[in-house]
């Protein structure tokens, strides 16, 4: 049974398990499945918008298919995100991607 195969049948059990849903959007990614990935990581970003490594890892595969602003306005979404719940580290790394990217 494949990675997939396993995290799909966990989310049977669990259907709205963020942490699932992320494993399984990072292996949809592996597999070059950007649609199903991206479609999961917004759908735990609308869910749960503190689960904050999502809005990074969509940014990446907004970035990574050509969509610049699309990325910038993720990694916006996120350093808001953390800045209203006071968590500093993941605003700061936010801001990093995004001041990297805006700047290239």
């Amino acid at each position: 049974m494949s990675r997939i195969e396993k995290l799909l049948d966990y989310l049977k059990d669990s259907p709205h398990d963020s942490f699932l849903q992320h494993a399984l959007a990072l292996e949809y990614v592996k597999e070059g499945q950007q649609r199903e990935a991206r479609k999961l990581f917004e759908e735990i970003l609308e869910r749960d918008p503190t689960y904050f490594g999502s809005y990074y890892q969509l940014a990446q595969l907004l970035e990574h298919s050509g969509e610049t602003n699309a990325a910038l306005r993720c990694y916006q979404r996120g350093m808001d995100a953390a800045n209203a719940a006071n968590n500093s580290k993941t605003y700061h790394e936010l801001k990093a991607a995004w001041e990297e990217l805006s700047n290239e």
